[in-house]
């Protein structure tokens, strides 16, 4: 515990035991400080935000998910598409959005619509918004056209790019563990999947984010495992800009109801955002995501390691389906006021951390 607290303090690489150790100790206010003072080496007293809008372009899935309350069969009469006049719409709602710097889009795994489908959105994205970085399609998502293409996730990948892809979301991951994801997602690509997408990805120049979803039936122990896979992939390919932590709302979900569980407590999310930061200390950036934290929580979390609110949002379909409470999307006056309240300077950023 001791040498633990010691590598906390100064900067140190932690180890999965180191983690769990200072996860045990349960130090709240030490590892606020640490994290902290971790943040600051990386970024100052800058705290980002970015001006975005979300797309989710179908809640039709074939993967049928117990931990998520999104996603509906084929026929359900809650189900629905996008088609290209719907995401003109956005996007021409988008357009007079000032300073928009990125629309962010992810998807349930519709069981019939082609990958061209995916590929038009994108150029359709580009040509409404050729100043916008287009964030889109989770590794799950890219695995998944593989899978129904016949194609490697390196050519999936190298077609999305030429169609004019920016970057990837780092949704997902939910925990790198096939046990965990055996149960929780089945059908969703493997924890290795995840990964190779990652990896191949930042061979082909797309910066991505990564993500932990936790909260769960994972262990402690299968966290910082997690984290630790996260880690040595940036060791290898510095790809990641940012990680982001998604805490698991149970409400309306089969995995939810099985196994009984209930949301984690702030002071669990304090601690984990404290620990991610500590313990990624080759990711520059650590995002509050405000829409599933809440946003108390969220600015709190600005004294914890965390540098980043993401940003505006706009609207988003897929957390607030599992009982998210958060509104649908927040000014940049709102998010500059919580930032300065929390102590910091607030810079809005693109998807590369760009000041703008």
């Amino acid at each position: 515990m001791l040498a633990a607290r010691e590598k906390a303090e100064q900067g140190g690489r932690l180890s999965v035991d180191d983690a769990l150790a200072l996860y045990e100790d349960n130090d709240l206010l030490f590892l606020g400080r640490c994290a902290r003072q971790a943040k600051e080496r990386a970024s100052g007293r800058a705290v980002y935000y970015t001006v975005n809008r979300h797309i989710n372009l179908t809640n039709i899935c074939s993967s049928n998910c117990p931990l998520c309350a999104f996603q509906v069969e084929a026929g359900d009469a809650r189900g629905y598409v996008l088609e290209s006049a719907d995401i003109a719409r956005i996007l021409d709602d988008a357009k007079r959005v000032k300073n928009l710097s990125e629309i962010h889009i992810v998807s349930a795994l519709h069981p019939d619509k082609p990958f061209d489908y995916y590929v038009n959105v994108v150029r359709q994205v580009k040509a409404a918004l050729p100043d916008a970085d287009c964030k889109a399609f989770t590794p799950v998502e890219v695995v998944n056209f593989a899978r129904t293409t016949g194609r490697s996730i390196r050519e999936i990948l190298t077609i999305l790019k030429d169609a004019g892809l920016d970057s990837l979301p780092g949704g997902g991951a939910e925990i790198l563990s096939d046990r965990v994801r055996k149960i929780i997602c089945p059908k969703k690509a493997t924890a290795a999947e995840w990964a190779l997408t990652m990896r191949t990805a930042h061979a082909l120049g797309i910066r991505t984010n990564a993500s932990m979803m936790y909260g769960h039936i994972e262990t402690v122990r299968e966290r910082f495992e997690h984290l630790q896979t996260l880690r040595d992939i940036q060791d290898d390919t510095h790809g990641f800009q940012a990680f982001m932590l998604f805490p698991f709302h149970p409400a309306h979900t089969k995995l939810g109801e099985e196994y009984h569980l209930a949301r984690v407590g702030a002071w669990e999310d304090l601690k984990m955002m404290a620990l991610s930061r500590l313990f990624l200390d080759n990711i520059a950036h650590v995002k509050a995501f405000w829409i599933m934290m809440t946003l108390p929580i969220a600015e709190l979390a600005l004294q914890f390691g965390a540098d980043d609110l993401d940003g505006t949002i706009g609207e988003e379909k897929i957390i607030h389906a599992a009982g998210a409470k958060t509104q649908a999307g927040i000014t940049k006056t709102q998010l500059k006021k919580i930032i300065r309240e929390a102590g910091y300077e607030p810079v809005e950023r693109d998807t590369f951390y760009r000041a703008r």
